[in-house]
């Protein structure tokens, strides 16, 4: 797993196409900022030196959207980066690359100092096209527990074990 670049997310992943065609230029030219003057905002999986997968990992107070959500609302006041989109492109799933690619969000949020890695993927029977976070089976067997329901989606998190 690297770090994201614009240029391969936008040019090369699947997900990243979707992102621009889906969401305009706004969203192109906020990806970028973030990208070259702050902290990468997600990590891609490659194959074979193409973009496979790709997961918006950073900390929660980053996501507005998610700290105004009700429904995901804040489960207490500890350092959590959140996992808020997760994609791997259908001819690589249930291969390895969507855990590979969770370890490597755990990781970097541990080396950022995250304490606590937060997710919110969907529950069995439940499919969502937009805001993609992944489904809860593979979280669960990657060592995070389910905290509570919200809505179609699960709030589940993993200690990393890191400082404040």
């Amino acid at each position: 797993m690297r770090s994201i670049r614009t240029d391969v997310l936008l040019s090369r992943c699947p997900v990243g196409q979707a992102y621009e065609r889906g969401w305009g230029a706004s969203n192109r030219a906020l990806l970028e900022e973030q990208v070259h003057h702050g902290s990468p905002p997600g990590l891609l999986a490659y194959v074979d030196d193409e973009a496979v997968g790709w997961c918006r990992v950073g900390p929660r107070e980053s996501f507005e959207r998610l700290e105004t959500s009700p429904k995901l609302a804040r489960v207490d006041d500890e350092n959590v980066w959140s996992l808020v989109c997760f994609s791997v492109h259908p001819s690589r799933r249930r291969h390895g690359v969507g855990g590979a690619l969770l370890e490597a969000a755990a990781a970097h949020a541990a080396n950022e100092g995250a304490r606590i890695l937060e997710a919110y993927p969907v529950r069995a029977g439940h499919h969502v096209i937009d805001a993609f976070t992944g489904y809860l089976p593979m979280f669960l067997a990657a060592g995070f527990d389910a905290v509570r329901e919200a809505g179609r989606r699960t709030i589940v998190r993993r200690s990393l074990g890191g400082t404040s």
